[in-house]
């Protein structure tokens, strides 16, 4: 078809084209729902449970939100308190679900903590094997988490 076809055959079926306005966005900042994947999620669970201080259950969706808030830049200066959104402790019952179904994790009903099993260190072991994105920001939520603990340890001994 030629130039001149195209405009003859638009014009004969009426075609036109919605002119499409753009919002103003902020570039660069994060909403809830970039952060909310079940899949990421799921990776900082795993990265969480792998560590020598295992999360109780009941803590897991603010310690996940307040991870991810001291990781993400997006979030950092953020005025939402990712910890708090009941939207991620939600997201994040469901991808403890899926691990410990899909056998990447284990609850420890006696202690109330999540632990990993091979499975799951095999797994997040591969991810922080790669030298991306993925494993630097996974590595950064686990120095996260260690820092959140220790803070928490802090605070206990000075009351």
């Amino acid at each position: 078809m030629n130039f001149e076809l195209f405009f003859e055959e638009a014009e004969r079926i009426n075609l036109r084209l919605e002119n499409v306005s753009h919002k103003d966005e902020k570039v660069g900042l994060l909403d809830n729902e970039a952060l909310f994947q079940l899949p990421f999620i799921c990776l900082a669970i795993l990265i969480l449970a792998k560590d020598r201080r295992k999360p109780r259950v009941e803590e897991l969706g603010q310690l996940v939100g307040e991870c991810i808030e001291k990781t993400m830049p997006a979030f950092k200066t953020s005025k939402q308190k990712i910890g708090w959104s009941a939207n991620l402790r939600i997201r994040t019952i469901n991808a403890m679900t899926f691990l410990e179904s899909a056998g990447f994790i284990f609850i420890n009903n006696r202690k109330s903590k999540l632990e990993i099993t091979l499975k799951g260190k095999s797994l997040i072991g591969s991810a922080l094997k790669e030298e991306d994105n993925l494993a630097y920001t996974l590595l950064e939520i686990s120095k996260s988490y260690r820092n959140i603990c220790v803070a928490r340890q802090l605070d206990l001994e000075l009351e």
